[in-house]
């Protein structure tokens, strides 16, 4: 309280029969008056003290006691009173102590019952009044009863406290006014929090608006328009994280054994470059590389992943015996701290549908420029992306003229949202029907953050005399290790779960053998989602194309 101390309040609260001391509003011209009369009161307080010495009575039977410690002692060998195990169960104070005592002399019940009760029955106004007057028990400093250590880690029943409400006043014990306060303090903070959060994501929306402003008022986007578009965070990333915790995509993933086995073959191949070296797992998944790796020798693997498969993964690792050398982070590879400061081998499968989709080959080349060591090995090291033109008039038709007659209804406006997403399917080897080119060529250990967005110029050269009905992206990454392995995801090699991406044409386009297709494509990543990207395909003498691949 903030005027009187708990014992002060104790003595009053037992002693004095419908007390109107209020301990939150007692004004201190209240104990000016008191202090003038210290001498008489000290004198009345010592003489009750003498008296209530000369009789304790036990409050469950019927033997007297000299002193307090001794009547402590009867109770609590003869009657198994446990205090400190009441104040704990209770979460009792002061108030609910006198409250208490009074309650067990009223109602006349035995210690067991009283230990027994899972819900204090005394918490009544009522209670404040003593049974016995000058009963010795209310004057007991309740404060000083410690709590065994084995008693601290067990929770209260509830959180009680006495509070009393009297002609418009309401009185609290020092420790409930002390928790309130740390409470109202807490929330503060906690809001303060809530707003700094709200102001950041009111920016972002703000920084938002610019850019598409910009776009609109804009017929060409200027370099300072690129990276201020590059500033714009990552603002939700649960959504992509979450579809990595469902087992579905893991085990589509791990049933792609073309990708499984590359990687298998080139950490286990080369294990010489793996013996006894760091090695870092960047989206470790349910951690098939990792173990891979600590198959080939590593001396600790690191895994990371920011979904919640990481838990499945631990369990994964530990029914393997791997725990030893596999250390698994829940996080994102930009805001976690490895326990090494360097790793001697980067190990990720970053790559998405046409490469560059999902955006994580930032975190790797995040995590190469503060992770590997200078000589280490990025597995894999580089990536080629492709394109080839294909001839495929019934996957054409399909999903374009579908929508002509759809059980006698016209439906061609859907055609247009159809063309503007890029597809990823399966591609008929026997529907090539153009030569490849290489759009982008990544090597990891120098490429930059920016290098997602790119634009290139190619040349095609058709096979065929017939109609090319589509573009087809596809890509290679190549393990350049002493013994080296290639994983092609092209339509003449075999299937993976990537398949290709197709960019279908509005109309098919007439070639012959031999003729040649100029063309460039530009590819970017999206403003308001930094993983799906943006492409632009421009023929020679055919119009402009826009696609996105989300």
């Amino acid at each position: 309280m903030a005027t009187m101390d708990d014992k002060e309040l104790c003595l009053y609260a037992g002693l004095i029969q419908n007390s109107e001391i209020n301990t939150s509003t007692v004004k201190s011209s209240d104990f000016e008056n008191e202090s003038s009369d210290d001498d008489e009161n000290d004198d009345t307080w010592n003489e009750m003290d003498n008296e209530s010495n000369s009789f304790m009575s036990c409050l469950f039977c019927d033997q007297n006691f000299k002193t307090m410690a001794v009547a402590l002692e009867h109770c609590k060998i003869e009657h198994k009173l446990n205090l400190p195990y009441l104040k704990q169960k209770f979460n009792m104070d002061c108030y609910s102590y006198i409250c208490m005592i009074n309650y067990v002399r009223r109602e006349r019940i035995s210690s067991e019952m009283l230990l027994s009760f899972k819900d204090p029955p005394w918490l009544n106004g009522e209670y404040l009044t003593p049974v016995i007057q000058d009963d010795p028990w209310l004057m007991f400093d309740f404060d000083d009863v410690e709590i065994p250590d084995e008693y601290v880690n067990q929770t209260p029943v509830q959180n009680y406290h006495v509070v009393n409400a009297e002609n418009g006043l309401v009185t609290l014990t020092e420790q409930h006014f002390a928790q309130l306060q740390t409470k109202i303090k807490h929330l503060s903070l906690q809001l303060q929090e809530k707003e700094e959060v709200l102001n950041f994501a009111v920016n972002q929306i703000d920084k938002m608006k610019a850019v598409t402003q910009n776009l609109v008022s804009e017929s060409s986007e200027s370099e300072a328009l690129n990276r201020e578009k590059m500033k714009i965070k990552l603002v939700d990333d649960n959504g992509y994280f979450s579809s990595y915790s469902h087992f579905g995509i893991h085990l589509e993933m791990l049933s792609d054994k073309v990708r499984t086995l590359k990687y298998r073959n080139a950490i286990l191949n080369n294990s010489s470059l793996i013996v006894n070296q760091q090695v870092l797992d960047i989206g470790c998944g349910t951690g098939i590389l990792s173990m891979f790796a600590a198959s080939a020798g590593a001396k600790k693997v690191y895994a990371i992943d920011q979904s919640e498969i990481i838990y499945s993964a631990m369990d994964i690792v530990r029914e393997n015996d791997l725990l030893d050398k596999v250390h698994l982070l829940h996080g994102k590879i930009e805001e976690i701290s490895l326990p090494v400061e360097k790793v001697d081998v980067i190990i990720s499968e970053w790559m998405g549908y046409f490469l560059l989709y999902e955006g994580m080959l930032e975190s790797v080349l995040i995590a190469r420029d503060k992770y590997l060591k200078n000589g280490g090995c990025l597995l894999p090291d580089r990536c080629l992306l492709h394109l080839v033109g294909i001839s495929d008039s019934d996957m054409y038709e399909n999903l374009l003229g579908f929508w002509s007659d759809v059980y006698g209804f016209k439906m061609s406006c859907i055609v247009k949202e159809v063309i503007q997403e890029a597809h990823v399917l399966q591609v008929d080897k026997n529907s090539i029907a153009t030569t490849s080119a290489v759009i982008l060529d990544l090597d990891l250990y120098s490429a930059t953050l920016d290098c997602i967005d790119f634009t290139s110029d190619f040349v095609l050269e058709s096979t065929i005399d017939g109609k090319l009905t589509a573009l087809c992206g596809y890509f290679d990454a190549i393990f350049g290790l002493p013994n080296s392995e290639i994983l092609s995801t092209s339509p003449e090699t075999d299937k993976t779960h990537w398949k290709q991406t197709l960019f279908f044409f509005k109309s098919p386009i007439n070639v012959t053998k031999g003729s040649l297709i100029n063309g460039k494509i530009t590819c970017k990543r999206l403003a308001e989602d930094r993983r799906a990207l943006s492409l632009t395909i421009n023929l020679e003498n055919q119009e402009k194309l826009e696609y996105f691949l989300m």
